[in-house]
């Protein structure tokens, strides 16, 4: 089966090397960046394959753009990937209000207006599959990423009621959240316009972490985030609806899972003054 896919943010890193591993596999695909001659490096080993679209996400116009190409150059979408993305660096109090516009247009208005412009297809055609790029900061905080962490928060959250929607229409909805990867993410993450001395204690360990990711022989590598992608798109079974990528995810999010039991065994303590019940809930 040759699978059509609109995957965003395309010009390096995790998107660029989806691209390869999708084109590899036989299948077709619209790629798109904000400047079209960035996929050129990518799109050149593979004509017919992929066709590169310029796309900002912020723009209307090119999301109906890059979907209308789709349906012209492939004849439709199986397949929407929402990979693309930009961190904004700023403890809560710096970040301006335009940033937070800013960011949350990026993370969380386009790729829904995406998922908007493809359902009517994937809806005639009777399957699709959503597949949405999250992070870790999707389930946990990180001190200096306040604005990226609500952007991911809020995909995840539409991600999840986009599912319980869709699923009787025969549709699929994947929210993939990576670890640590070698990309260029944390030397283009962007800080706010206000920077106040007193948050540098508790955001400074962020940053530095963040931008030294591209060169950690310890982060993981795009390509074997697309074959564990190309994995979850390919399963022919039922697939989780939040699938961690790489070791360190699984690592981090079973300490915030644990993090969060006791959190909510505290809180009930807080106000009731009791323990949790040994005995399971009775069933609604």
């Amino acid at each position: 089966m040759v699978r059509r896919w609109l995957i965003t943010g395309c010009s390096s890193g995790l998107g660029a090397a989806l691209a390869a591993a999708v084109a590899r596999r036989g299948d077709v695909a619209v790629v798109t960046a904000r400047r079209v001659a960035d996929l050129e490096p990518h799109t050149a080993d593979w004509p017919g394959r992929l066709h590169p679209v310029p796309l900002e996400l912020r723009d209307p116009a090119q999301c109906e753009r890059a979907v209308r190409t789709a349906v012209e150059q492939l004849g439709g979408v199986d397949v929407l990937v929402n990979n693309a993305g930009a961190g904004l660096f700023g403890a809560a109090e710096e970040v301006g209000d335009a940033e937070i516009r800013d960011q949350l247009e990026t993370l969380v208005v386009g790729p829904w207006r995406l998922a908007r412009l493809v359902l009517p297809l994937m809806r005639a055609q009777g399957h699709g599959h959503i597949v949405n790029v999250s992070s870790l900061a999707g389930r946990m905080a990180f001190p200096g990423l306040s604005a990226y962490v609500a952007g991911k928060y809020a995909l995840e959250g539409m991600s999840q009621a986009l599912a319980a929607e869709v699923s009787p229409l025969g549709i699929r909805v994947t929210v993939l959240e990576p670890g640590g990867f070698a990309t260029r993410y944390g030397t283009s993450l962007t800080e706010s316009a206000r920077r106040l001395p007193a948050y540098t204690g508790s955001t400074a360990a962020t940053l530095a972490g963040v931008r030294g990711m591209a060169h950690d022989a310890a982060t993981g590598r795009p390509g074997d985030f697309a074959e564990q992608v190309l994995a979850v798109v390919t399963a022919t079974g039922p697939t989780p609806l939040r699938v961690p990528i790489g070791a360190d995810a699984y690592a981090y999010l079973e300490a915030a899972e644990q993090a969060a039991r006791d959190e909510l065994a505290a809180a009930r303590a807080l106000t009731t003054g009791s323990v949790p019940p040994s005995d399971p809930l009775p069933a609604v």
